[in-house]
């Protein structure tokens, strides 16, 4: 009788589990700017997207630029490309400028430009371009030999004008980024490696309309943890292994289901007329206050209010893993993947790439190969050029 039972209830959680795997949806948090969120170099985009624990470089702005103060060189300016979703169209892509001045032995200045074109749209008898664009600067300090923090201040314009109507303008923003990096030296059996440990709040700021204040959309305020480690293998070799995870600090927008069970619970999902009060369900949305969270209360508010509970909120942390192999400082190959839930983006890929570094300038390539299916991702490419001024300055002493 038992054993009866026992199959009888391990026969009912089988037939329940499609119903379960019914109730998970799509439902990734919501941001404008979208382009704040795209890596824009390629050292890091062949590392799986990770960088903020990595040995500092030129492109740090973007992913901790409490690094700059440990960098070797006294300065550097990049140049970064990206053809954006290039299996959907030919015309998006994204432009990145970035520099750095080192200010003595403890402290550096730093800004960077991103500029996200979305090529050409015909609209009637207009031929529109929507764009967005950042500039942003920022001061970093060494606090010991150890340790450095930074602060960033940013500026953000979007124009995604669709048309000439009167309601709609670009929408402008401001923000902050708070960043701390450690650096030391420990001990892996008789090797002496370096580990790297890296924390960037970055977007901390305003919300951002497009109607002049009607509505109001989240910036990605998005928290990045990580941590690094380089590994010697001899005088000419190294590999180092690096991780990030992110949380985007923004609420979750309740769902159109969430909807649909508060105001037509008789509706069935499977009904045709069940997408048809998606109208009315922004209207709801109004109601419920999630467009009158500010941006700091949405901070707090990000880390408990996913409609599925804790379970769904881990869902929303997304991150990467990377490794680097180097030769004589000089070229490096480089490997990673990034992973994202399915029902919070899908951005799921493996990421490939390798550098090649002189004196004066360094070149970059990543290239990204998705393991989601139908994914427009797949096949980006990413090219940086670096210029190291300390030797561009020695080159031209002579």
């Amino acid at each position: 009788m038992i054993a009866k039972r026992i199959l009888l209830l391990l026969l009912g959680a089988v037939l329940m589990l499609p119903a379960l795997a019914q109730k998970e949806q799509f439902n990734p948090v919501n941001t404008g700017v979208t382009s704040l969120s795209i890596a824009p170099d390629a050292r890091a985009g062949s590392m799986g997207d990770v960088g903020v624990a990595t040995e500092p470089d030129v492109n740090s702005q973007f992913w901790n630029p409490a690094k700059y103060p440990f960098n070797i060189a006294r300065a550097g300016l990049s140049m970064s490309y990206t053809p954006w979703l290039r299996q959907l169209v030919s015309d998006i892509d994204l432009a990145y400028l970035t520099g750095f001045y080192r200010i003595g032995d403890y402290s550096a200045v730093s800004g960077s430009l991103t500029y996200f074109s979305l090529g050409e749209v015909i609209a009637e008898e207009y031929t529109i371009k929507p764009y967005e664009f950042a500039v942003d600067v920022a001061y970093s300090r060494m606090l010991s030999e150890t340790f450095s923090a930074a602060v960033a201040l940013r500026f953000i314009y979007s124009d995604l004008q669709y048309d000439y109507a009167e309601d709609i303008e670009p929408g402008t923003a401001f923000a902050a980024d708070l960043a701390l990096y450690y650096n030391n030296y420990v001990m892996l059996g008789n090797r002496e490696c370096m580990l790297g440990l890296g924390l960037n709040a970055s977007n901390i700021g305003s919300k951002i309309s497009y109607d002049g204040g009607s509505t109001n959309e989240f910036i990605p305020t998005n928290l990045r943890i990580g941590a690094s480690l380089l590994v010697p293998i001899d005088e000419y070799n190294t590999i180092s292994f690096s991780a990030d995870i992110n949380k985007l600090m923004v609420p979750t927008r309740p769902t159109y289901s969430q909807f649909m069970s508060e105001e037509y619970a008789g509706v069935s999902s499977d009904d045709s007329q069940y997408n048809s009060y998606y109208s009315e369900y922004q209207g709801w949305l109004e109601s419920t206050g999630y467009n009158d969270i500010s941006s700091i209360s949405g901070i707090f508010k990000s880390f408990s209010d996913a409609p599925g509970g804790f379970s769904e909120e881990l869902k929303e942390i997304y991150g990467g893993i990377g490794v680097e192999y180097c030769y004589n400082q000089q070229f490096s190959l480089r490997g990673g993947y990034h992973y994202e839930n399915e029902y919070k983006g899908n951005r799921k890929y493996f990421t490939l790439g390798a550098g090649f570094k002189m004196n004066v300038f360094s070149l970059d390539a990543a290239y990204l190969i998705s393991t989601a299916q139908s994914n427009p991702l797949d096949q980006t490419l990413r090219f940086s050029l670096s210029f190291d001024m300390d030797g561009l300055r020695d080159i031209f002493r002579y």
